[in-house]
């Protein structure tokens, strides 16, 4: 039988011509559940909608978008599963495209022009590595990391062909679990068997994560001398850098970077965020220009991008360029999530500059109140307006802000930073009142749940925990009691489907806050130890169907 038939394709492709002949071609190959998208904004839509096996992606999409950067948008937001196998096909010779394109590791490229022969054989090697894969794909979908690295092993033994690539993705689920001691030895080992670069970037991940940072950018810079165009390692040394307060080398590190891969929009927001902590609003202003540039025809595009590109322009001096980016803001974005909240903060960041006392005023409070209806808006923006606030005689709204940035404080320097707003506007002891304050709501809520549980009422203690998570979803020590309470109710009462189907949400939400816990190791066995007790997957499903009722 055919090892294509039955399996689905799209082709992302902008050429009407182009896209028959593609479909033609795969048709020989005996694949024909084949659909099209002539740009990246209805491949977005196809991909929302389903999944697919593989996708054939030209590159030089038009309408704004090219192929890297919808790579880029569908892997971060998960819209395509592990097992899909994507394709780049392109003509394109340009050093800094193809770069670009091989830092988010699809599956393989097919150069223009190509034949079906050729093209089957691409699909037949990647078929044969997705075969092998698959079942750690269907593991790690389904949120099941422990079994995942078993079936790892087990592929190490059964496909010696990919035992480096099976000894790569444990280290990894490793690392995804918390457990870097544990990735430390793989990528030690991967490492002596051979030199492999992406061996060393996860060894020096495992590093950082450790707070070995010394240890970890002596690492990254000989990656870096040594390989020029592996731009995930400069990634991380800039990482490093700012980890230890050193902004100017993280700047010039991503500045590098960018040189050799101009299309990754997520690193040019960095670029463009750091360079502005740095004070070099230059290349803030180039940076975040070309942000606001390539995401334009993006389907998740930000417009928080704009307001950081606003609050640069105005420190640089050029309120016209500024009120043109607010004008783009409310005519490119307008009906789009916090849109109206960062129009007016945008605003009022104008209004501020040129002196406009009676539009400032009705710019912050438009904000102000658009704020309670926005619990995604960054802390970021929410101390750039809270400062606004604070020097323009609305010191409330802007002490709300701050309180609801410190609670939410991912870490001491986010701490730090928020008292730094209030500070600068004048108010130090409020700066100081506001933190003793917010680290002892946090102290006592923990503190609370945690009591209630050792007394027995595990019920309590999720309920409580809960709420404050739903209260405070950005701060990590609050994050973790909460999904720690859960798994102990869940672990002590008995099996609860809503709580069960929940867990996994929240285990992620800590690996985002924290993935340097030294605890995530611990808290993700007691997951799987609980999952296994009522033998369920990990989202709660059971792993058997129940039972069929007897007619009675």
């Amino acid at each position: 039988m055919n090892e294509l038939e039955g399996l689905t394709a799209l082709i992302i492709e902008p050429h009407s011509g182009m896209r028959a002949n593609i479909h033609s071609m795969l048709n020989m190959c005996g694949l024909t559940k084949i659909e099209h998208a002539s740009s990246s904004n209805l491949a977005v839509k196809h991909l929302a909608l389903r999944s697919f096996d593989m996708i054939l992606c030209e590159y030089d999409l038009e309408g704004g978008q090219d192929g890297q950067q919808l790579l880029e948008d569908v892997r971060h937001h998960k819209l395509m599963p592990l097992s899909t196998m994507f394709f780049m096909v392109t003509a394109e010779g340009n050093h800094s495209k193809v770069v670009s394109a091989a830092e988010l590791a699809p599956t393989d490229y097919v150069l223009k022009p190509f034949t079906a022969d050729r093209l089957l054989d691409r699909i037949a090697r990647a078929l044969d590595k997705r075969s092998a894969f698959m079942s750690v794909y269907t593991l790690m979908e389904a949120g099941d990391q422990r079994d995942a690295i078993a079936a790892c092993i087990d592929g190490e033994r059964l496909h010696p062909r990919y035992a480096v690539d099976f000894l790569r993705l444990r280290a990894e689920l490793h690392v995804f679990l918390g457990e870097a001691d544990q990735a430390e030895p793989i990528y030690r080992q991967l490492i002596e068997v051979k030199a492999i670069a992406w061996a060393r970037l996860g060894l020096a991940k495992t590093l950082f994560l450790r707070k070995q940072f010394d240890e970890a950018k002596v690492l990254l810079e000989d990656l870096v001398d040594s390989n020029r165009n592996f731009v995930d390692a400069y990634d991380w040394l800039a990482r490093t850098h700012a980890a230890v307060g050193d902004l100017g080398k993280s700047q010039a590190v991503l500045a590098d970077a960018v040189a050799v891969s101009p299309h990754a929009v997520r690193r040019l927001r960095t670029l463009g965020e750091t360079a502005f902590e740095a004070g070099d609003t230059e290349a803030a202003e180039k940076a975040l220009k070309q942000v606001v540039a390539k995401a334009k025809y993006s389907e998740f595009r930000d417009p928080e991008d704009h307001v950081k590109l606003v609050r640069t322009l105005v420190k640089k001096g050029d309120p016209v360029a500024a009120a043109s980016v607010v004008r783009d803001l409310d005519r490119s974005m307008g009906g789009r999530p916090n849109t109206t909240l960062c129009s007016a903060i945008s605003s009022a960041l104008l209004h501020e500059y040129t002196g406009n006392e009676t539009r400032l005023n009705d710019s912050l409070n438009t904000a102000l109140s658009a704020c309670k209806d926005a619990p995604g808006l960054s802390a970021d923006i929410k101390l750039e307006l809270a400062r606004t606030c604070l020097e323009n005689n609305m010191e409330e709204g802007g002490a709300d802000l701050v309180r609801d940035v410190m609670r939410n404080a991912a870490s001491d320097a986010g701490m730090a930073r928020a008292m730094g707003v209030l500070e600068k506007a004048g108010f130090p002891d409020l700066a100081r009142t506001l933190a003793q304050e917010s680290r002892q709501h946090v102290v006592d809520l923990v503190a609370d749940g945690a009591a209630r549980a050792r007394s027995g009422d595990y019920q309590g203690a999720v309920s409580l925990m809960l709420e404050a998570a739903g209260k405070l979803p950005n701060n990590p020590s609050v994050a973790f009691n909460a999904t720690l309470a859960t798994l102990r109710c869940l672990e002590h009462d008995g099996w609860d489907d809503r709580l069960g189907q929940q867990v996994a949400g929240l285990i992620a939400n800590v690996r985002k806050l924290d993935p340097g816990n030294a605890k995530l190791g611990a808290l993700s066995a007691l997951h799987h130890q609980v999952l296994k007790k009522y033998e369920r997957n990990a989202q709660g499903r059971p792993l058997k169907p129940a039972p069929a009722q007897k007619a009675g």
